[in-house]
């Protein structure tokens, strides 16, 4: 099992891809790879069949996986709103690979989804399989797609990001082998000897005290502990020091718990979904999620010293793994240097916690891992697709 990770920052597309090519090959040591992802900035990307023709003529025995990305990561750095081509290439002897792709229609039937995704995806529960996707975030309801994967195949791993760069429908490509999509979700599921993990950081930190829900609508919260959210929520504002009051203006969110009963919360226990509105008369909050009563809810702000001290947390539990060969790292398009004020912070944080492995990549408009086992669409996230040799 080998894997290798390069990047071109060269602006011409076709010098760029040469380029890349011939740093895959030479990082590869003559192991022809299995799988290759390719990561393309929009002034690359806009010759994606061209692109993606030169790859499978350049890897015939390669799956190619990749698409559109405003930012790339690849060889050690992340290339940030800047012309960048990022390729991943893994040679995994004995691990079957099943591409898929899905219209933007193609969803599972509420009750249905083991059915759907069976066809669909030829692949079914307990048979070992683990999934990385990518989505175009313009036609593809992930959101909705993932809560048929959670009903149909429980417990398999799902890991993935929304592509970036393009502004419009359409103007993202989606690459699976010889197909170049416009639109929808492509994938693909591995299964043999090869373990997927992954880490995923929020980049939150809680402030209060845990609540419980006693009255709500949907998505609609209206009552915390017996009390108006909003009411809560102010207390916590006017106690708050100036710097942190600045934050509640643009990085407020709410946690809602993963796992009932628990006796303690802490970072990294809650699924961090955003505020969607207020309502000053009722006293009531708009969230991102489906909410019941007596569920746990924990208001959550972000700055850069919290993500970086959420990711170090997460990659610390994961801990130094002598297997891990390479990851696929999904990053949010708001993190990287406009969050931390320098580039490359969380592959390098990576490398130095976990192992000092190839990781490709990109930033994304959106990003696909589990939080308790369930698989979801974050933003502001980071996560890991982290391949390892079983044991």
């Amino acid at each position: 099992m080998r894997f290798a990770s390069t990047l071109s920052a060269a602006a011409e597309p076709a010098r760029a891809l040469e380029r890349a090519m011939g740093e895959l090959r030479e990082a590869l040591g003559g192991a022809e790879p299995d799988l290759l992802t390719c990561f393309a900035s929009p002034a690359h990307a806009a010759r994606a069949a061209e692109l993606a023709a030169r790859l499978r003529a350049g890897f015939p025995r390669a799956l190619l996986l990749g698409c559109t990305a405003r930012s790339v990561i690849g060889g050690g750095r992340e290339l940030e709103d800047a012309p960048g081509l990022a390729l991943f290439g893994a040679s995994l002897p004995g691990v079957e690979l099943r591409p898929f792709q899905l219209g933007p229609e193609a969803l599972p039937a509420p009750g249905a989804a083991r059915a759907f995704l069976s066809r669909a995806l030829g692949i079914a529960p307990g048979d070992g399989w683990q999934l990385v996707l990518l989505a175009d975030p313009f036609s593809a309801d992930v959101e909705s797609l993932l809560v048929g994967f959670d009903e149909g195949l429980p417990g398999v791993p799902v890991v993935g990001g929304l592509a970036s760069g393009g502004d419009a429908p359409g103007a993202n490509a989606l690459w699976l082998g010889d197909a170049l999509r416009r639109d929808g979700v492509v994938g693909v599921a591995f299964r043999g000897p090869l373990e997927i993990d992954s880490v995923v950081a929020q980049g939150c930190r809680p402030i209060g005290q845990p609540m419980f829900v006693t009255r709500c609508q949907g998505a609609l919260l209206e009552e915390v502990d017996g009390r108006r959210p909003l009411d809560v929520l102010n207390e916590l504002y006017a106690a708050a020091p100036a710097a942190e009051q600045a934050l509640f203006r643009h990085s407020l969110f709410l946690g809602v718990e993963m796992r009932a009963e628990r006796e303690a919360y802490g970072r990294g226990d809650f699924l961090v979904r955003n505020l969607t509105g207020a309502d000053p008369e009722r006293g009531a909050l708009g969230v991102a999620a489906l909410l019941r009563e007596r569920e746990v809810v924990q208001f959550h702000l972000r700055d850069a010293e919290s993500a970086a001290q959420d990711l170090g947390e997460r990659l610390a539990r994961y801990g130094r793994h002598p297997d891990v060969r390479g990851a696929l790292l999904f990053s949010c398009l708001g993190r990287g240097s406009p969050l931390y004020g320098e580039p490359d912070h969380d592959s390098r944080a990576f490398r130095t916690q976990v192992a000092d492995v190839p990781i490709g990549g990109f930033f994304c408009n959106g990003e696909i891992g589990p939080i308790e086992g369930r698989a979801f669409l974050h933003g502001y996230t980071s996560a890991f697709a982290i391949f390892r040799a079983p044991g």
